[in-house]
């Protein structure tokens, strides 16, 4: 399309996904994640983006590279999908890639098509995907990409009630 065509209106938005389309079908919107799949940031990511035009998320978590063969990315998907569901208004798709997330998506666009990419991250000071570049890696692809990385304090661990801080209540 030419910036000068008359029968298509020009677009005030310059956000990923809500470019004028030549058909009326909604965005298609790859969430890529794994430990961060329903953190709060990535849950309010997919709310903002299902308000500002109609799309379809599919959540794809790359198995863990550590122990491939586990469920731990059946469990992962069983744990976010509700979540983004509820976020976004909409079905989520779930889908389960290779161990390697560049890979993973690589298949996964070769597979359908996608608009943009939502990559989920953990902090960057822990995130393997982030020191591997993974997002720019995504963008050299095609779909436009917007990262979201986890808050440290999202991933903190509970400290375990000792035995006198329960009898002080």
């Amino acid at each position: 399309m030419s910036s000068g065509d008359p029968d298509q209106p020009a677009s005030a938005s310059t956000a990923p996904g809500d470019e004028q389309r030549s058909s009326d079908r909604p965005s298609r919107v790859l969430v890529v994640a794994h430990r961060t799949a329903a953190t709060p940031k990535l849950l309010a990511a997919v709310e903002a983006r299902a308000s500002r035009s109609p799309c379809v998320f599919t959540l794809l978590v790359p198995r863990p590279y550590w122990d491939p063969d586990t469920e731990e990315a059946a469990a992962t998907l069983e744990l976010a999908i509700p979540l983004l569901e509820r976020a976004s208004g909409r079905d989520v798709r779930g889908i389960i890639g290779a161990t390697d997330p560049l890979a993973a998506v690589e298949e996964a666009l070769d597979e359908a098509s996608f608009d943009e990419v939502i990559i989920s991250t953990l902090p960057s000071h822990v995130s393997r995907w982030l020191r591997r570049d993974l997002p720019h890696r995504v963008a050299q692809l095609g779909p436009p990409v917007t990262v979201v990385t986890a808050e440290a304090s999202q991933r903190a661990p509970a400290a375990p009630q000792t035995e006198g801080a329960r009898d002080s209540k």
